[in-house]
């Protein structure tokens, strides 16, 4: 299932952004926001974003997002790391 967003031509029209751009940038403005309030995960906020982990992470850094990162993730990056 996909899902598809209606912006009214009004808006669009209202974007500063060159019309090329505009698909890209809020769909990558959709992921930094549904990310940062914990609704997407990083790795499903990336693929939304069709960037790399890199990238990513780097354009959380600049927009002062925090990583997502709890006891669990330690738990399995520890756990990896031990080759389990």
């Amino acid at each position: 299932m996909s899902l598809q967003l209606e912006i009214p031509d009004s808006v669009t029209q209202a974007l500063r952004l060159p019309q090329p751009e505009q698909r890209r940038r809020l769909t990558t403005e959709l992921a930094l926001s549904l990310y940062a309030q914990g609704i997407l995960s990083f790795g499903k906020a990336r693929e939304l974003t069709a960037l790399s982990k890199y990238e990513f992470g780097q354009l959380l850094g600049e927009r002062h997002i925090p990583r997502q990162y709890d006891p669990t993730d330690l738990q399995d990056d520890v756990a990896y790391a031990r080759g389990q």
